[in-house]
């Protein structure tokens, strides 16, 4: 590097500290050639933005505005590293157009930016029209306007990673006036520096899901799997089995599962996915009328059959002809309706309601329920020779407990859709609220969990659906205890648990260097996770990976 740009060793930085502390103590704070009497107020100001709670883009955005309003600059980025792909893009800016943003891409030890990141040493390059070092990536300095600034890159570390830079540009009369300037980044930059780390854990985790799901999309690349179904579980992926099987036949399916999985999609698969697809798809739930109401409905009536009957009427069956007609909660039939039901299965024909004329019609017949129908058999409920009728080529769909990682693309699924709907930007799901999805029993299965997402964007603030936004049933024991108290403890009570279980997950359950993480004592760590009733052991990774307390 050329020799004006300068590496700032610690020493120097400790001089600077010194300098800086004089200088905000002393009557000669404004005798650098303007006044730094501001430096405490902005220090405040950022730890203040850094502390509210929002994301971590509108968190920067503010800090680059307060250096602006206090320091002066001309232009302002922060910088991140993405260790995945080894590269360092623009994170959020100050003076930069969207195009310059894009340009502004380097590798570690690339350009001034690179350099910073690589060694984890902050750089002052006095005059950059000096400096051959300086790239100008973005395009955005202009050696007309520009030719007498100089450049601060300072490198927001975390203990000994280096997770990005701040780096302002302005023009400097007084070289002790940049170096303060320079010892002023980097405080901001330390105290950035969690915030920063929490964002680049949740892109990391966003990534490992992408990751796993595209494997998994490959993998199931040359498989059947029909597009109205969410999910890649090895559950699901026997049902699709399934569905391929029996769809290019008439065989009659009887699908079975609790409410809420998703019976009806399955019967909607294997119509479009039938050599009867062309024909209509006639749905009805056996459980919606009255008994008295139900005959006419799927047989249709004549004109003048029972009072209020002014014309002819077709029923379900006739509307379904060439086609499919799905009956569900074929459970809630009554015994007489079971009865007409099985000479359709059998015969394929029927009477409307007040007429003696036969009517065939060729019709494929898929039935669901989520009641126990041998059961209902055993006790004279369910006729026996209807299930056998229905009971040709059963399809069991898994309740949502059985699904794992579904859980996580039906989320994922559910809200994009709902912040579609409401006209707002995607937010991501936190990981301690994706980890409070996974281990929730879901009784209501998929209905249960859409009804939540749509919940949950709506309360999502700041661009983030965090485990306070999902209701208090799903927190830990003491977690819902506090919640349901409400008011400003129970708010921090839920942040201070979504931290401890990012510490965690990061270290693997070794409760040690999750305190370090958070700057506790390994006592005081654990009072907290007895508090929340953590257990370091659910955070292990594989087999003598995180060790407690090594």
């Amino acid at each position: 590097m050329n020799h004006l740009a300068e590496v700032i060793p610690e020493s120097t930085i400790k001089r600077g500290r010194e300098q800086r502390n004089h200088s905000l103590t002393s009557s000669c704070a404004c005798s650098l050639g303007e006044c730094r009497s501001e430096t405490l107020p902005l220090l405040s100001e950022v730890s203040k933005v850094v502390s509210a709670d929002g994301s971590l883009s509108k968190t920067l955005k503010v800090v680059l505005e307060l250096l602006q309003k206090h320091l002066q600059v001309v232009r302002a980025m922060i910088s991140l590293y993405d260790s995945g792909c080894d590269q360092i893009f623009i994170h959020e800016s100050l003076g930069l157009t969207e195009d310059e943003i894009a340009k502004g891409v380097y590798y570690p030890g690339e350009g001034i930016t690179g350099k910073v990141v690589e060694s984890g040493k902050p750089i002052i390059v006095p005059v950059i029209a000096d400096e051959p070092q300086f790239l100008n990536r973005t395009g955005s300095w202009n050696e007309e306007h520009d030719l007498k600034h100089s450049f601060i890159c300072v490198p927001i570390i975390r203990g000994q990673k280096v997770m990005g830079t701040i780096a302002a540009e302005r023009r400097y009369d007084n070289h002790m006036l940049l170096h303060l300037d320079l010892e002023v980044l980097a405080i901001i930059a330390t105290t950035i520096a969690q915030a920063v780390e929490l964002h680049l854990l949740e892109r990391a985790h966003q990534k490992v899901l992408r990751d796993q799901s595209i494997k998994l999309k490959n993998e199931l690349k040359e498989k059947f799997k029909p597009s109205n179904i969410i999910g890649n579980s090895k559950a699901m992926q026997a049902v699709y089995r399934m569905i391929e099987k029996v769809s290019h036949a008439k065989t009659t399916v009887l699908i079975l599962g609790e409410s809420g999985v998703g019976k009806e999609r399955v019967a909607s698969a294997i119509h479009y996915h039938s050599s009867c697809a062309s024909g209509p798809f006639v749905k009805f739930n056996c459980a919606s009328l009255p008994e008295s109401v139900i005959e006419s409905e799927l047989f249709g009536h004549e004109k003048g059959a029972f009072t209020g009957a002014t014309t002819r009427r077709a029923g379900r069956f006739e509307e379904s002809n060439g086609g499919t007609i799905f009956l569900d909660e074929v459970g809630e039939l009554s015994l007489p309706m079971q009865a007409k039901l099985l000479r359709v299965l059998q015969e394929r024909s029927f009477e409307r309601v007040g007429s003696n004329t036969t009517i065939r019609v060729d019709v494929r017949i898929l039935a669901a329920t989520n009641r126990d129908l041998p059961d209902m058999v055993a006790k004279g409920t369910f006729r026996e020779d209807l299930f056998y009728r229905l009971n040709v080529f059963p399809i069991t769909i898994p309740p949502l407990k059985d699904r794992g990682n579904d859980i996580v693309t039906l989320a994922d699924h559910f809200v994009a859709r709902f912040a579609k709907e409401q006209d707002v930007e995607v937010p991501r799901i936190a990981t301690p609220a994706l980890n409070l999805l996974l281990s929730y029993n879901w009784p209501g299965n998929v209905r249960e969990l859409e009804n939540m997402m749509e919940r949950a964007v709506l309360l999502a603030e700041d661009g983030v659906i965090h485990s306070y936004n999902l209701p208090t049933y799903l927190q830990p024991p003491v977690l819902g205890e506090i919640s349901a108290q409400g008011g400003l403890e129970a708010r921090l009570s839920q942040i201070e648990y979504e931290l401890i279980i990012e510490a965690l997950t990061l270290h693997q359950g070794n409760v040690s260097e999750a305190a370090t993480h958070l700057g506790l004592t390994r006592r005081i760590l654990g009072l907290r996770m007895a508090k929340y009733q953590l257990n370091y052991k659910n955070y292990r990774q594989g087999d003598g990976l995180a060790q407690e307390g090594e």
